[in-house]
């Protein structure tokens, strides 16, 4: 019989579906939150979920929502609840579920609900891109996420200051319409003439500061015709407005690319989500089919995390499919990984006590700030909200224990 999953935070009620549903040849899993819910479903794939509203950590409609972001909405869902209002009910609906049952349940409407659903033909599900909206746990990707929303609600171009350690295509994926046209313009010729073939789709162009002087032009050709062709665009730059003026580019140019501007945060700043990172990219990939299904152990997650991802997402993307591929049994060990230990150097911070406070305190903040300039590669911006110091004071601090070559990367 079916694999079925019952979501509820009231266990009498769990205990007493799984009563019925065992009496009719089911196997049924339960899950008392969304937490649960969502490791049962990667873990165990059922044929169906049965899914109560109201639960203490995130509603069932969230949950919903999420999993239809993520394209893991592959099983029939019926919504169950004793409070809902028929606005509940069509947001379900509109959502994905494909019923509704109010408690108290009888077994009657139980088990319809059930037969009918396992013969729904699972919804077929295009490949849903990666994006921030799976990533509500984050505070720094959560955030991210509002300000390109904010940010995307104001202009169709959005400029992203990155280092070389960056987020920029899962930035730009989350703001793809679902099932709208996606065109990398770091992958393809940049040709204004063909806008017309990816209407109302989402351009993405990484590593600004490298298009050659030959491609400018049509740069600002694009940018021009975003409107017309109602088109939105990300751009991901290492260099800095100045930078850029200073290599040539044409003044208005650099203007209306700098408009809308964000700075994302750095892999260094996001390390203790690199985890979760991993197993949404790997889930990913499974669910779209490009690796076998497969999991990663404890110990080779915080391996992942330790990493010191100088590539950003994109090695972090590569790194994973590469494993999974790779990868003989389901789970992916720690043995299995390979990778060399962090690379992020910790610097010794022994200062010797024996010297007045004023020259012991200078070689702390030297050490100090030696090492967070090299975790922010060198950025003012990401430097400043590090360390908590004002862009002014900062200035002045480096350039007091020598270190003001930092001032060169101010915005790259």
């Amino acid at each position: 019989m079916a694999k079925l999953l019952i979501v509820d935070d009231e266990i009498g009620i769990r205990e007493l579906l799984s009563e019925i549903l065992r009496d009719e040849g089911h196997d049924v899993i339960l899950a008392g939150n969304a937490a649960a819910a969502r490791a049962a479903r990667n873990a165990s794939r059922p044929d169906m979920v049965l899914l109560d509203i109201w639960m203490p950590d995130t509603d069932g409609i969230t949950l919903l929502r999420e999993w239809a972001a993520a394209g893991q909405l592959t099983m029939p869902v019926v919504m169950m609840s004793g409070h809902g209002t028929i606005d509940t009910a069509v947001e379900a609906t509109r959502i994905g579920a494909i019923d509704y049952l109010e408690k108290p349940i009888s077994l009657q409407k139980l088990l319809a609900a059930v037969k009918r659903g396992l013969q729904h033909p699972p919804p077929v599900i295009a490949p849903v891109p990666l994006t921030l909206a799976v990533f509500p746990d984050s505070a720094p990707l959560r955030d991210l996420y509002r300000r390109l929303r904010q940010a995307s609600g104001q202009s169709r171009l959005i400029l992203l200051q990155v280092g070389t350690d960056h987020l920029a295509e899962l930035a730009a994926r989350s703001l793809q319409i679902t099932g709208a046209p996606w065109l990398d313009l770091g992958d393809a010729t940049l040709d204004p003439t063909r806008l017309a073939e990816h209407q109302g789709g989402q351009l993405y162009l990484p590593g600004l500061e490298r298009l050659p002087r030959a491609q400018q032009k049509n740069l600002a050709l694009i940018i021009e015709r975003l409107e017309r062709h109602d088109l939105n665009m990300l751009v991901a730059s290492g260099a800095s407005r100045e930078n850029l003026l200073a290599a040539g580019w044409e003044a208005s140019l650099v203007e209306r690319l700098f408009a809308q501007t964000l700075i994302p945060p750095a892999f260094a700043d996001i390390r203790d989500d690199i985890p979760e990172l991993a197993r949404h990219i790997l889930r990913h990939l499974v669910d779209t089919k490009e690796v076998p299904r497969r999991c990663f152990s404890s110990p080779a997650l915080i391996q992942l995390q330790q990493r010191d991802w100088r590539g950003g997402y994109g090695e972090l993307y590569a790194t994973i499919r590469g494993l999974a591929l790779a990868a003989t049994e389901e789970e992916i060990t720690l043995s299995e990984i390979g990778l060399p230990p962090a690379a992020i150097e910790t610097p010794s911070c022994t200062v010797p006590l024996d010297q007045p406070l004023r020259e012991a305190r200078e070689m702390f903040e030297r050490i100090y700030f030696e090492h967070h300039l090299r975790l922010t590669n060198g950025n003012i911006t990401r430097l400043a909200q590090k360390t908590g110091l004002e862009r002014t004071h900062l200035y002045r601090k480096l350039k007091q224990l020598g270190l003001h070559n930092g001032r060169k990367q101010e915005e790259s």
